[in-house]
């Protein structure tokens, strides 16, 4: 009887925290029907680094090389890392100091090292993080004695310097990053970096960077003013439909699209969403706490997000706000990413599937579903094949 009796009380508990379960279920939280969706390797985790820009990119050239030979590769951050910043050191030096030196980088600079020194996979070089005792990358104690070292040398008073800081430098980077083999064995045949690169089977001269701001002239090339942006290769300037135009065709044809932008604003949730808040109509909705907006903690504001979910109301993304938010430091080039889906919401908004690198996170397990809007509104750039451009725009820039 006893036993019966805890039985039933039990089932009365269990049935009570369905009930609360079921009550606050969120009825605003996406459902995706997927539109399109491209091949892509494995979700990576960049850690406590700066590096998002290797991983983003070298995330897209592995997503090339799948659609391209059907072959799948995992490609080495660190040789990268490696290769570009004792690059972007000598820069610095080579400038006196008045340039930034910084963990941060770009689309290009990825492209540049696989062109000019090669590449080899993620297995011919230690593990992230290994060689000084962490499980994943951690730049905080690598560049606590790498950026000191850099502006020492930059900003010396010496009159003549010699090539022995190179030295010193590299062997910072290949204490924290590993060395970079001169060659390697890789399914039972031997390689160097730059063979290794030229047997992937692209062709470097196919990828290009797209932009759309009004202080250069449309379907003109230019070096987009952002500091990570240091080896100043030149993006083809575009209006901003047809930017979005190009991913959207991108996308469709089974290509992939290398993304770099701003996900500082509110609407970039952690858990795997990103919209455009329209924060004017969030403040005046009546009958709840929005009305609050601007007095709100950040955490509070993402609470609400999430529970608004597909109704989140959005700004209209123009033209105009683009080059008044970059021109007022509101855009801003912090974060690399791979658009490679499209899908809807239950309410028939439109996302971009996107390939974050902060491990298997979030609701979507380190997959970000951002609006078209959001990613209008904040686009600094991206890298795409030349082939995946409308043929109308293509023959607008020359290319």
């Amino acid at each position: 009887m006893k036993k019966t009796f805890i039985i039933a009380i039990m089932a009365i508990l269990a049935i009570g925290a369905q009930a609360q379960e079921k009550k606050t279920e969120n009825k605003n939280k996406p459902v995706f029907t997927v539109v399109k969706e491209n091949p892509i390797t494995s979700i990576k985790d960049q850690n406590r680094s700066g590096t998002c820009w290797a991983y983003s990119t070298l995330s897209y050239f592995e997503a090339e090389i799948l659609k391209k030979t059907g072959k799948t590769y995992d490609l080495c951050e660190s040789f990268v890392a490696n290769k570009d910043y004792m690059d972007r050191a000598i820069q610095v030096v080579r400038l006196h100091g008045d340039c930034q030196f910084a963990q941060g980088g770009s689309a290009y600079d990825v492209h540049y090292v696989l062109q000019n020194y090669g590449i080899c996979p993620e297995e011919a070089m230690p593990f992230p993080g290994s060689l000084y005792g962490d499980s994943l990358n951690n730049f905080n104690e690598f560049f606590s004695l790498l950026e000191p070292y850099v502006a020492a040398v930059s900003k010396s008073n010496a009159k003549k310097i010699s090539n022995q800081w190179k030295v010193g430098l590299q062997g910072i980077l290949d204490a924290y990053l590993g060395k970079c083999p001169e060659e390697f064995t890789y399914q039972g045949k031997k390689y160097t970096p730059k063979s290794f690169a030229a047997s992937l089977g692209l062709d470097w001269n196919d990828y290009v960077s797209i932009t759309s701001f009004t202080h250069h002239p449309f379907y003109t090339a230019y070096a987009v003013e952002v500091q990570d942006n240091w080896r100043n290769p030149l993006s083809y300037n575009v209006p901003m439909d047809e930017m979005m135009k190009i991913i959207d065709n991108a996308i469709m044809n089974g290509y992939t699209v290398a993304w770099g932008g701003d996900v500082s604003e509110e609407g970039f949730t952690r858990n795997g969403l990103a919209y455009a808040i329209d924060t004017k109509k969030t403040e005046s909705l009546q009958g709840s706490d929005m009305a609050r907006w601007l007095k709100m903690t950040a955490q509070k504001k993402r609470n609400l997000i999430d529970s608004l979910g597909c109704t989140v109301p959005e700004v209209k993304a123009t033209q105009e706000m683009r080059q008044e938010r970059f021109d007022n430091w509101e855009l801003t080039d912090d974060h690399g990413m791979l658009i490679f889906g499209i899908a809807k919401d239950q309410n028939g908004r439109e996302y971009y599937m996107v390939k974050n690198s902060w491990g298997e996170t979030g609701e979507y397990k380190g997959i970000w579903y951002m609006t078209k809007t959001f990613i209008a509104a904040n686009t600094m750039d991206y890298t795409v094949n030349k082939n995946a451009i409308p043929k109308d725009i293509r023959k607008k820039l020359g290319i």
